[in-house]
């Protein structure tokens, strides 16, 4: 490094930064200096800038005798001259401002061309952005695989559900299981796809241990469904209000065979093979590129979650495995092509997805913001550190080898029984028509007619449905009680909600049916106990079930104080106990009327009406 002479002031230096000593007391400084530095000097203390080479951050220190620190971002690079009349360059090391008193000397690196230039006012360029398209494979819902007739069933002892097929022994050939088909065309026709009349089966080639044919049995070329749109909703905000609704593409929905599962055993160093999941149906769903954020993505796993479960074609349970969700995460600014876009596995969860892509979206932001560049890679989600993390590299694209199944014919579906060929049984193809008939009502649709029915709102909605099972409760209890739909809401998500929370039990293991909940709730609309009191019951319920309503209220003495001369004589022995706040009362001050309700509910353990608690005191103390 060389330096222009003009004066001794101290300087620091070292292979990564090149560092300006700041004479100056107490000014704001900020460097945009590149990767040549500069000394700028004045009349007292000392700072020292260190300026980066990548112009990714500047730290600002003070030198031991002074007693100022200061820190300047990214975005004070291009700030620090803004003030500054001059700039210097190569040819000219010395310079004089006298706005500010100050004298700047350039400082260069060796070998280096940069030369600092003046600030250039350009239109700043758009924010970057995420770009999401999601993989998703979903287990067919099937007591029998894709193409043999080996059990499906989690969990069963390594190796015990393999027919010959699966293990790939020489003579064995495919035989098309039909309700993996129909469970395809169900959910093609719930996602409003194309379903393609001719479809057809491919090898797609790649050797894994786990995958003892040497290759996969898959629908690239021709899949079951096309062109089909997945409607989502999700909350904005902190405040999770207002309701947004969108929606994204399906680019395709093929069948498809699972492979095998590999274990790793890390202290033998050896890896064991269980082929029980091997050739398991499965349904790939292609979504678009067409979110934006974590939140988004996994809104639309949710939605499609409820729509299989609701179609029954799916168990959608991502703990087991049952749906599986490969991420590919590019930014781009808007206007400009698609960046290039990482694969994030791995993930086991609605929340870990929506996680993953926010974290991948920020890293690769950070990444090209630095200079850098974004690989095409396949990344790992770490559910401890919330990082995705380097699994394998993509840049050279691998050959499948794809080819036609050659033990496997064209897949026809037909629109009708009338269409079905002559010299066919109907009963034994599969027909979209007759499928049509049997799709159940959507989430989607359900969340509409529980608004419009009930009058709830929309967010309530969203809860019954996506726990299964509470909005059947909820139904049943309306229909056995006289409250309206808006009170019943209220028990069903605060109460019987929060408790099945704290126990993380399902909806079908409440110990308190609807039935007891609605005469619950019925004593509450008849006058007979305080909804205060309701609350204390219901907690009873909850821990001893055996019991019925009546009986808790009977033996803890709950009922309603509905004696009016009673009530009078409890009010008369709590405001005169009170005088204090009574007197306060009649200064004008009503609010400490609220006590005095909050001591005659205490002294009768929630027994009497609040509404003629507060008649009879503001009788007493007017």
């Amino acid at each position: 490094m060389r330096e222009s002479p003009a004066t001794n002031c101290p300087t620091v230096i070292n292979t990564r930064f090149a560092n300006a000593v700041i004479r100056s007391r107490r000014k704001l400084c900020l460097c945009a200096t590149g990767i040549m530095g500069v000394e700028v000097f004045s009349s007292s203390s000392y700072v020292t800038l260190a300026s980066s080479w990548r112009l990714c951050k500047t730290t600002c220190t003070i030198c031991p005798h002074t007693n100022t620190s200061m820190a300047a971002s990214s975005s004070g690079y291009s700030r620090m001259f803004f003030n500054l009349r001059k700039y210097a360059n190569k040819s000219q090391s010395l310079y004089h401002i006298n706005t500010f008193n100050l004298v700047i000397r350039t400082l260069w690196i060796s070998g280096s061309k940069t030369q600092l230039q003046p600030k250039v006012h350009t239109k700043s360029l758009p924010q970057m952005v995420g770009v999401v398209g999601l993989e998703i494979h979903a287990q067919i819902q099937s007591t029998s695989k894709l193409f043999s007739g080996s059990h499906v069933r989690f969990l069963a002892p390594p190796n015990s559900l393999v027919s010959h097929f699966d293990a790939s022994l020489p003579g064995t050939l495919p035989v098309l299981n039909r309700r993996c088909v129909e469970a395809a065309v169900l959910t093609g026709l719930a996602l409003n796809c194309t379903i393609n009349g001719k479809s057809l089966f491919d090898r797609k080639h790649y050797f894994y241990a786990d995958m003892p044919a040497g290759y996969q049995i898959t629908q690239q070329r021709v899949p079951i469904a096309v062109n089909g749109m997945l409607v989502y909703s999700h909350f904005e905000g902190h405040r999770r209000n207002p309701v947004v609704t969108k929606s994204v593409k399906i680019k395709q929905i093929q069948l498809e065979q699972d492979s095998g599962k590999s274990l790793h055993d890390d202290e033998r160093g050896q890896t064991l093979i269980d082929l029980n999941r091997a050739g398991v149906g499965l349904m790939e769903l292609v979504m678009e590129p067409e979110m934006c954020c974590g939140e988004e993505a996994a809104a639309a796993v949710r939605e499609l979650q409820l729509i299989v479960q609701a179609l029954g074609t799916c168990q959608a349970n991502m703990a087991e495995g049952q749906l599986r969700v490969d991420a590919n995460v590019s930014v781009h600014r808007p206007g400009e092509p698609l960046g290039v876009r990482t694969e994030v596995k791995n993930i086991n969860s609605v929340r870990h997805l929506a996680k993953a892509i926010d974290y991948e979206i920020q890293r690769q932001m950070e990444v090209l913001q630095s200079g850098g560049t974004v690989l095409n890679e396949t990344r790992a989600f770490d559910s401890k550190s919330g990082n995705t993390v380097p699994m394998r590299d993509k840049e050279g694209l691998q050959d499948y080898r794809f080819m036609p199944e050659p033990n496997l014919p064209p897949l026809f579906v037909y629109e009708s029984e009338a269409s079905v060929p002559a010299g066919v049984d109907p009963a034994q193809v599969v027909v979209i028509g007759r499928l049509s008939a049997q799709l159940p009502e959507l989430p989607s649709v359900k969340r509409t007619r529980l608004v419009e029915t009930y009058g709830i709102l929309q967010e309530h909605s969203f809860t019954l449905v996506n726990e299964d099972g509470l909005m059947d409760y909820f139904e049943s209890v309306v229909q056995m009680t006289k409250a309206e739909p808006r009170k019943v809401i209220g028990w069903v998500i605060k109460e019987l909600m929060g408790n099945m929370n704290s126990q993380s039990l399902k909806v079908s293991q409440s110990p308190i049916s609807p039935s007891a909940l609605a005469e619950l709730i019925n004593l509450v609309e008849s006058g007979h106990i305080s909804s205060s009191t309701a609350k204390q019951v219901f907690q009873e319920m909850w821990k001893a079930p055996e019991k019925t309503v009546g009986q808790i209220v009977k033996e803890q003495n709950l009922w309603m104080i509905n004696d009016k001369e009673e009530l009078q004589k409890i009010c008369k022995r709590i405001v005169e106990s009170h005088p204090e706040e009574v007197q306060i009362i009649r200064g004008g001050n009503k609010k400490v009327l609220n006590k005095l309700m909050g001591e005659v509910q205490r002294e009768t353990k929630g027994r009497t009406d609040p509404v003629q608690v507060r008649a009879i005191l503001e009788k007493m103390v007017s």
